[in-house]
């Protein structure tokens, strides 16, 4: 387990990286997180440089996510307040390496959830919910390459979080649907469209919910009322370029969009 001053030059190198769009093969050996606990203890130094935290991501939570990056399971990462933008917007690439966009079901969470040791079961969890965001994640990681970063690593780096474009929130009667089954499309311009499903989110995004806080729970951080969680893509990533307008598009519980600057 790395000390304090491990996790603190880690989460330098990390903070310099984005400040610098630079990149990174691997944290030196010293202060390398061989852990989730010890990624998830670089990412509260990282916090703590960024300013303000806004959220939390979910990376992988799919099989095939979770092949492309060579982990074992879901990733959590922080999403900082100054990453945040509105429908509609216009977001630069410059910097983002990845190139891709991310259509996702988000809850806003009402009350704190404060660590325990019992499970959190999806039905106790959406109680503590006070709204369903159809939502645009845009990832991107100062790993190269990130694919071989391995886990604590990743985790450090925020599971990848870089954008997000949080849309308006979908009618009440979210509560009532059947979220695994709910179809998801994503216009990229008029170049391509693509379909997605929940299911494709651990098998539903309110599972996807629940492993969350329970993850947080094991490394002893709560999740704070007004905090949101964006539960992964629930369809394959959008390849995205400059000038593309991307508009996803949820059904009855809404859209939301984003512009690529020129």
């Amino acid at each position: 387990m790395i000390d304090d001053d491990a996790a603190k030059q880690a989460a330098g190198l990390l903070w310099k990286a984005w400040r610098t769009a630079g990149t990174l093969a691997a944290l030196p050996e010293a202060c390398r997180p061989d852990s989730r606990a010890d990624g998830y203890r670089i990412q509260s130094e990282l916090l703590a440089l960024a300013g303000r935290g806004w959220g939390w991501k979910i990376a992988a939570t799919s099989v095939a996510g979770q092949q492309h990056i060579g982990v074992d399971g879901p990733l959590g990462g922080r999403i900082f307040a100054d990453r945040i933008h509105a429908p509609g917007d216009t977001v630069s690439l410059a910097g983002n390496r990845m190139r891709v966009a991310e259509v996702e079901f988000a809850f806003r969470i009402g009350r704190t959830l404060e660590p325990r040791d019992a499970p959190w079961r999806s039905g106790e969890l959406l109680e503590a919910v006070d709204a369903l965001l159809p939502s645009i994640e845009i990832p991107d990681s100062r790993f190269e390459p990130f694919e071989r970063a391995g886990a604590p690593q990743l985790i450090a780096d925020n599971a990848c979080a870089w954008r997000f474009v949080p849309g308006k929130p979908a009618p009440e009667s979210w509560r009532d649907a059947d979220l695994a089954a709910w179809q998801v499309r994503a216009a990229v311009g008029g170049r391509y469209t693509r379909d997605g499903i929940g299911s494709n989110v651990l098998g539903d995004p309110r599972l996807a919910l629940a492993w969350l806080v329970d993850e947080l729970s094991a490394q002893g951080i709560p999740l704070e009322a007004g905090q949101v969680v964006t539960t992964g893509t629930c369809l394959p990533p959008l390849e995205i370029q400059p000038g593309d307008h991307l508009v996803a598009d949820f059904g009855a519980l809404g859209t939301v969009d984003v512009r690529f600057a020129e």
